[in-house]
């Protein structure tokens, strides 16, 4: 499916998309697409990143240095030392 957008370039960004289309022999509308495309994959990797961040931090502390040995004698300890 394709949707048509308009754009309004100042005239020195519109002459750097022109050239940059007829060096790279691509369409302008490709060049915009490729461009838009570059910056969402940015922005993309970035929200997935913060959120590994906010994931990650979320269990700090709840395990920690853990011997878990000592922590099943400890808990048996507890519970049978009566």
């Amino acid at each position: 499916m394709t949707i048509r957008k308009n754009f309004l370039f100042d005239d020195e960004v519109a002459k750097h998309l022109e050239e940059l289309a007829k060096v790279e022999g691509k369409t302008q509308t490709q060049i915009a697409q490729e461009a838009i495309e570059i910056q969402y994959k940015k922005i993309s990797i970035q929200k997935k990143l913060e959120a590994l961040d906010r994931i990650v931090g979320s269990f700090s502390g709840l395990i920690g240095d853990v011997d878990a040995k000592e922590a099943r004698r400890d808990h048996v300890l507890e519970k049978y030392a009566e």
